[in-house]
């Protein structure tokens, strides 16, 4: 049987819209292998502000980060009640970790992406750290994040620590 809605054309992708502080991220719905509810962190000692700690995810330790804080776009993005934890596979082979995850305000959204639907955004303005794309998906305005660039991020910042 096929996932696929009736009405997705065949070149529709399942996308995923995460609201962070201040933003939302579009992502492939393959990118995500689960949501959790949040939980305190384990602190990572001398870890940037953005790096939030590890938190417990099936028997691994999974950098936690604060996207907003990590790009820029918000210097007091914090969990709390109602804060969601989304687990990520790290796209990059050669890291030392295999999944990270991201806060999130609320629940994340499934969304149909298709061509017709996703424009991108190609203002002159620079683009925020670990972000690839401004697009508007519909009457979403979101950021496609550069999730290699993410882990390269982290994988610095658990060096430092280490």
């Amino acid at each position: 049987m096929n996932d696929v809605p009736a009405d997705a054309a065949p070149h529709d992708i399942r996308g995923v819209l995460i609201q962070i502080d201040g933003a939302r991220l579009l992502l492939p719905n393959t990118t995500i292998s689960e949501v959790l509810s949040y939980a305190d962190p384990e602190p990572v000692e001398s870890a940037p502000a953005w790096l939030l700690g590890r938190t417990r995810w099936r028997g691994w330790e999974v950098p936690l980060v604060a996207f907003s804080r990590a790009a820029g776009l918000s210097s007091s993005e914090r969990g709390g009640l109602g804060s969601k934890v989304a687990v990520l596979k790290n796209l990059r082979t050669d890291g030392r970790f295999p999944y990270f995850a991201l806060l999130t305000q609320g629940f994340p959204r499934l969304v149909n992406v298709s061509a017709d639907t996703l424009l991108v955004d190609a203002g002159d303005g620079e683009l925020p750290t670990a972000v690839h794309a401004r697009v508007r998906l519909n009457q979403d305005e979101a950021l496609i994040p550069d999730l290699e660039a993410m882990a390269a991020l982290i994988e610095d910042a658990l060096n430092v620590a280490a």
